[in-house]
């Protein structure tokens, strides 16, 4: 088990926090991002309160503490979530999965939207977690890197199977082994993220924008072209273009990789670097083509008729929003019921229906359940992917501490952040 050292962020690990902040993945909400976009009006928010390096935090890892599950006596679970993620009634005072959950099992959910970005979430619980306490928390929703690390330093407990029957069963197989958590013993996937070629045909004369190569070096783009603020995300793109394996590359890889995107920025090709904030920009042709989030793309799709996107040949990079429970959890049993409930057929294509994420589960299972609420997001491969799509993915490898302070880095060297 790896042991957790309190020490300060570097300059690098702040720099990349910051952007995350800024205009990351999630730095605002995914559905209200999608309706002030048709405006054009962004507000972020600042850093606010969070310090990171003045937390404090116990000088090693606690191991795999857990505590009596209070499951038996007290059915309640408390569930974190990040905003707008889970299905909603029209007039948006109910969440009909969990309230569908609770009437079956008896169950109350706590649910609580209090995870806005991965850094400051982490700070959030960290004092609690380093020191062997309850965070409050039963089940948690984390992206896989910060769910690896915690995984690593032995703060969420090992799952039970047993509760596990339907999650077991139904998981994808594109999802089943990350490098960070083998066989998924102590997590499960929430959604899947895939990033991908997007392009507005108005802004690109009709032609279709199909690889990273384009993106970096087509003239016919230059200034519009955009890249993403997460590292993961643009250098892992970047090597899967010139036929490297993001899941096994050398630092030699990537310091390949960081060049060649660096070229492309002194010849003034790209743009920006940006997060979600991509989306205003490619409605209205500002930028031309970027990387995307294909959550994002269709929903964009759906009120721009120009916007388009591409799987590389090469292939694209598959990350996970991931299920945990945290170290002295009260309710672990509630917990697994509550993640197993969500690889139920009709339950996850409910919440995949709604999100407009990638489901998880497996096609043949989901498919035919999300055709009964809407057949163009079962027929959709960026929500259920086919056996082709499913193929071309590829996770981005687990980084060593310092692997990841050297390599953000260099990218905010590149990004200017």
């Amino acid at each position: 088990m790896e042991q957790y050292e309190p020490d300060s962020m570097s300059p690098a690990q702040l720099a990349a926090m910051r952007r995350s902040f800024r205009n990351g993945r999630a730095a605002m909400s995914r559905r209200s991002l999608l309706r002030a976009s048709a405006g054009g009006a962004f507000a972020v928010g600042g850093l606010g309160a969070l310090s990171a390096c003045g937390i404090p935090a116990a000088s090693k890892s606690q191991g795999d503490v857990t505590s009596e599950d209070h499951s038996a006596k007290e059915k309640t679970v408390n569930f974190s979530n990040w905003t707008e993620y889970i299905d909603m009634s029209d007039d948006e005072k109910r969440r009909p999965t969990l309230d569908a959950f609770t009437k079956r099992t008896g169950i109350k959910v706590k649910y609580t939207e209090d995870i806005n970005d991965n850094v400051e979430f982490f700070g959030k619980i960290k004092p609690q977690l380093a020191a062997g306490q309850d965070t409050g928390r039963d089940l948690m929703v984390l992206t896989d890197w910060l769910a690896a690390r915690l995984i690593r330093y032995g703060w969420v407990q090992k799952l039970d199977p047993a509760h596990l029957p339907h999650a077991y069963t139904n998981l994808s197989p594109q999802f089943r082994n990350p490098d960070w958590d083998p066989g998924r013993s102590y997590s499960y996937p929430w959604t899947g993220i895939s990033t991908v070629i997007a392009y507005n045909t108005k802004a690109t004369g009709g032609r279709e924008i199909t690889s990273v190569s384009q993106l970096l070096d087509d003239p016919k783009l230059k200034g519009k072209v955009g890249l993403l603020s997460e590292m993961r995300d643009t250098v892992g793109m970047t090597l899967l273009d010139m036929g490297k394996d993001p899941r096994d590359f050398k630092a030699d890889d990537f310091d390949a990789a960081i060049a060649r995107v660096q070229k492309a920025v002194d010849k003034k090709q790209v743009r920006r670097f940006t997060g979600n904030d991509y989306i205003a920009d490619l409605s209205k042709g500002d930028l031309a083509a970027c990387l995307a989030w294909a959550g994002d793309i269709v929903q964009l799709q759906a009120d721009n008729p120009h916007v388009k996107f591409a799987i590389p040949d090469a292939g694209y990079i598959s990350s996970t929003d991931n299920l945990l429970v945290p170290n002295k959890a009260r309710h672990k049993t509630n917990a697994e019921k509550l993640i197993d409930y969500y690889y139920e057929p009709a339950v996850g294509a409910e919440l995949a229906a709604w999100i407009n994420y990638v489901t998880p589960m497996e096609t043949s299972v989901v498919r035919p359940e999300l055709a009964k609420i809407d057949k163009s997001v079962a027929d959709d491969p960026l929500i259920v992917p086919d056996k082709t799509m499913a193929a071309k993915g590829h996770g981005f490898r687990s980084l060593t501490a310092k692997e990841e302070t050297s390599f953000e880095e260099k990218f905010a060297q590149l990004t200017g952040g």
